[in-house]
């Protein structure tokens, strides 16, 4: 099985929409039964709900969170996925530096489509920029799926169930 963990902040906002965004990409393909897609925080809590504007931004796709809870990214969630998608440069850093022995599974998630830069956090702004970011994010992702399926299917055999 492929497991991708998406990753952002507090694991409210950019992150259960990539979550969620991705599911329905996979969704569509021929192999879906074999991804499992989960999304975690740097430094969330456990247990809070998406931000009700990312949920708003995703429900436009016809996806919804409102059932998401947070959860922080920890060394033993970690050995559970093929391939990890930051939303930031500083928090793949930051991941590579706590969990060295998981570094070639960190990428950040425009790295998919050979770009290198941050998703915007819309947290605490107006709707359109939580709408523009799960829009980038579906660029992203929609744009890097081969990469994403490529460099989980490399990892898979490496993941501990």
């Amino acid at each position: 099985m492929l497991s991708i963990l998406l990753v952002c902040t507090a694991n409210i906002c950019r992150s259960p929409m990539a979550e969620a965004i991705l599911k329905s990409l996979v969704a569509k393909r021929p192999d879906a039964a074999e991804w499992h897609i989960e999304s975690a925080g740097t430094w969330a809590r456990e247990g809070a709900p998406a931000a009700i504007l990312s949920q708003l931004a995703v429900q436009d796709k016809g996806i919804d969170i409102s059932n998401h809870r947070s959860k922080p990214v920890t060394r033993v969630l970690l050995h559970h996925f093929d391939l990890v998608l930051t939303m930031e440069r500083q928090q793949k850093e930051g991941l590579i530096l706590e969990f060295k022995q998981f570094a070639d599974r960190i990428y950040m998630l425009s790295e998919m489509v050979g770009r290198f830069e941050d998703v915007p956090d819309p947290i605490g702004g107006e709707f359109i920029y939580y709408q523009a970011t799960a829009k980038l994010m579906e660029g992203f992702l929609s744009g890097g799926l081969e990469k994403i399926y490529q460099l989980a299917r490399k990892n898979d055999a490496k993941v501990v169930a």
